[in-house]
């Protein structure tokens, strides 16, 4: 999707979009500053801090993130073993810094995890943590939670252990340059084995019959020149993919050690309902690429190509199959419904300490069970919370994604109202018994310049190329409509 400017009104479209992005913070009402107690608490704790006495400082860790990141949760390492591999992944030891029942951890277990508003961040941690001495930055000795894996020739996890360690990152690569590295043969070889490992990763994903919905990334940055918006939006580069198993790698981990342990909390997912799985295979039929459902829906999804229309809106279809997404935490008895289907695997959040609260516990869990030690008391007692806590916190990140994403998109659009595009249709529906409701038929269709994705009053049929005129876009209110012309 190209990127779009707010024009020709910049300054006025501008100064109405900074206006909703802090009506957003009300609406929503999202955490404001920081409790100076907490801030302080964190202060304390960062220049108290002790690092462990394992000592790691020799492995050439490095850092993969978007380029602007400064927030980084976890490091890597491979290295071939044999005819396997050696994979240690070091996340960073957020527990080392916060005091259970104190003012810092009540604050995270207030907000749940980061949010990332147009306007600014929302940290989960103080930056004195989550941009510094917690952040694993390069040339910087920091205490993390290293992961070491040996995985046989396809990429099977042989063995896996987890202990605290003092570490040291070598280099903070961005997702583009680790990328143009590798197609162009100059990349180190910890990245030309993240590819290896990776790619054999998502062939075992594929075997077990997990399923990645790889949406384009979309993010609102500011364009510096004109103070304006743009939603820039594409495709995950293919090293996000191979980092990404990494980290699924480590998630089925916890989650078997946690299994094999009695007492932990799961991501857990169940499968899609037939229902669904067959509306979904009409959609695709109906936007020109059908499921046979000879393979898997998850080797389907990874045909489909996001810059194509249509495609895109399968993509978006698919939603629908992955839905009912929660937390299972369990002490002495496992739970029955363990799988998260997806994934295609037991699972757990604990790559992101720095961004996600519940990373916290799952990491003082699996250390302890690694280890064959107690468990914190803090940690077990949390366990029963933790669910309420996250999903009050993902179903409100969500709500600001979406939220503000329609509002820079009624911006991208305000100065087009009454103007007529070439649309592709997402979904059609008809309300119950004719005009029974006072509405009349509509559905969602794609425009492709400005970038847009709304509402459209008439009868649709998903898949079709339709005409369109824009009705409505307001930014305040975020809304935008079509009508289907003739």
């Amino acid at each position: 999707m190209p990127h779009h400017r707010i024009a020709p009104n910049v300054t006025d479209a501008s100064n109405q979009l900074a206006e909703a992005f802090a009506a957003l913070r009300t609406e929503l009402e999202l955490p404001g500053v920081y409790p100076s107690a907490a801030v302080e608490e964190a202060r304390e704790s960062v220049e108290h801090h002790g690092l462990p006495d394992r000592d790691l400082r020799d492995v050439p860790f490095v850092t993969i993130d978007p380029a602007t990141s400064t927030d980084l949760d976890q490091a890597l390492f491979i290295d071939r073993d044999g005819e396997g591999y050696k994979v240690l992944y070091a996340i960073s030891d957020v527990p080392s810094f916060v005091a259970p029942g104190g003012a810092l951890d009540a604050e995270t277990r207030h907000r749940g995890q980061t949010f990332y508003a147009p306007d600014g961040r929302i940290p989960l941690h103080p930056e004195v943590i989550s941009e510094n001495a917690g952040s694993l930055l390069a040339d910087q000795d920091c205490a993390a939670y290293v992961w070491e894996f040996a995985l046989d020739a396809e990429a099977n996890v042989v063995s896996v252990r987890v202990a605290r360690a003092t570490v040291r990152s070598r280099a903070k690569l961005s997702y583009k340059g680790a990328q143009e590295e590798i197609d162009a043969g100059t990349a180190p070889p910890v990245l030309q084995l993240l590819k290896e490992v990776g790619l054999k990763r998502v062939e075992l994903e594929r075997l077990r019959g997990g399923a990645s919905l790889n949406m384009p990334e979309q993010e609102i940055v500011q364009v510096t020149d004109s103070g304006g918006y743009r939603i820039v939006a594409a495709p995950s580069l293919p090293v996000e993919d191979w980092n990404a198993q990494i980290s699924l790698m480590t998630g089925m981990a916890a989650a078997q050690l946690m299994l094999d342990g009695k007492v932990g909390i799961l991501r857990t997912m169940p499968a899609p309902e037939e229902r669904s799985l067959l509306h979904f295979k009409r959609q695709t039929k109906a936007l020109g690429k059908p499921w046979d459902g000879e393979v898997s829906y998850g080797e389907y999804l990874r045909t489909l190509d996001a810059s194509d229309p249509r495609q895109l809106a399968i993509l978006h279809s698919a939603g629908m199959l992955f839905r009912g997404a929660s937390y299972t935490p369990f002490d002495g008895e496992v739970p029955a419904n363990v799988i998260q289907s997806a994934i295609g695997a037991p699972y757990a959040h604990t790559t992101a300490p720095l961004r996600r609260l519940i990373d916290r516990f799952v990491l003082v869990i699996c250390e302890a069970l690694s280890n064959d030690q107690q468990i914190p008391g803090w940690a077990r007692e949390a366990l029963p919370s933790l669910p309420e806590i996250m999903a009050g916190s993902d179903q409100l990140a969500s709500k600001l994604e979406r939220m503000a994403l329609d509002a820079v998109e009624a911006a991208l659009a305000v100065n087009h109202i009454g103007q007529e595009f070439e649309a592709v249709v997402i979904s059609g529906s008809k309300p119950p018994n004719g005009n029974g409701n006072g509405n009349g038929p509509s559905g969602i269709v794609q425009i492709a310049e400005p970038a847009v994705t709304a509402r459209c009053e008439g009868e649709l049929e998903p898949g079709t190329k339709v005409r369109v005129k824009l009705v409505k876009a307001d930014i305040a209110t975020r809304e935008i409509r079509f009508q289907l012309l003739p």
